[in-house]
């Protein structure tokens, strides 16, 4: 009796390994690493959660691979992520909010220097 074996090519990810196969498109999963790093999710855990090749999340983070893409995709969900919060600090009030907000520009335009000192060279 010969049962069917499925040969898992993704590099090994030590120590968690991944939870399940991965089922997207390589143009999903440059998406779907682009939004977990703009939330800052470390790229093992990105590998594990969603099953895409831990080679492939640190070749798209270092740069290596679809560069242009990964970088615009990078723009998008950061400004995204920005309108996300600002949305979220309404539910503050006074300088609470004044406080939460000028934190999450700050915190945006931090993101936005390494981008723009690549620009420059």
């Amino acid at each position: 009796m010969v049962v069917n074996e499925v040969v898992d090519t993704r590099t090994p990810s030590p120590p968690l390994g991944y939870s399940k196969a991965c089922t997207h498109s390589m143009q999903q999963q440059i998406h779907i690493v682009a939004e977990f790093h703009v939330h800052k999710i470390n790229p093992k855990r990105i590998a594990y959660r969603t099953g895409i090749d831990i080679t492939l999340v640190e070749d798209l983070i270092a740069g290596e691979s679809q560069e242009k893409l990964f970088k615009r995709l990078l723009a998008h969900y950061r400004t995204r992520r920005r309108d996300q919060r600002l949305k979220k600090s309404l539910r503050q009030k006074g300088i609470a909010q004044a406080t939460l907000q000028d934190d999450i520009e700050r915190e945006y335009q931090a993101s936005l220097e390494p981008v723009e000192q690549l620009r420059l060279s």
